[in-house]
């Protein structure tokens, strides 16, 4: 990907001393591509510092969405690829007010997209015959899935993740935690956790 994508190689691969990293397979594929492998000393964790305080931040974010939105920790992955989508189109003081997305793809993101994480949203279901049948899929919004165009949701009913383009959201709605604002509207809790 990013010698097709970015026109460039990869030369360097740092790491911990892992077994995702220093497996035979791995060592045979940097081989193979000319690629140099470094990593960190063992129990010297000090030269791992960028890596870890851009994980902390990474999931310093994903615990704020989690947090607002009340959901279910069975939703972890999500909140990590959502964090990291809002993180790559965030300016950044280090980049001189660009984002990640910018300075990879010199050009600005979108945020058209962007929507309140974990909140009530309706998918169309195209499926459905029916004339007098809800039309709209009961879901909670979870992620921007990678190469789609559309939000990954969460049917409340089926327990089921897809994609879809055509959802209308209720960013004021929270399905598994009802703020005293939209608690005075709902009266209910629209859905139990179990």
């Amino acid at each position: 990907m990013v010698r097709n994508q970015f026109e460039t190689s990869v030369q360097i691969v740092r790491s911990d001393n892992g077994s995702e990293f220093t497996s035979k397979p791995m060592q045979q594929f940097y081989h193979d591509h000319g690629i140099l492998r470094q990593s960190s000393c063992v129990e010297m964790p000090q030269q791992n510092g960028k890596v870890k305080r851009k994980y902390r931040h990474v999931l310093n974010v994903a615990r704020a969405l989690l947090f607002q939105a009340s959901l279910p920790t069975k939703f972890w992955g999500e909140y990590v690829l959502a964090a990291m989508h809002l993180i790559n189109r965030t300016p950044s003081k280090v980049l001189k007010g660009k984002t990640l997305y910018e300075v990879l793809y010199y050009k600005k993101p979108f945020y058209d997209h962007i929507k309140i994480f974990g909140t009530l949203c309706f998918a169309q279901s195209k499926r459905i015959k029916d004339k007098f049948v809800p039309r709209g899929r009961k879901c909670v919004f979870l992620s921007y899935p990678f190469g789609q165009k559309g939000w990954k949701v969460f049917d409340l009913e089926t327990q089921e993740f897809f994609v879809s383009r055509d959802v209308i959201f209720h960013e004021n709605i929270s399905p598994y935690a009802m703020s005293s604002t939209s608690a005075q509207s709902f009266p209910k809790p629209l859905l139990i956790a179990r």
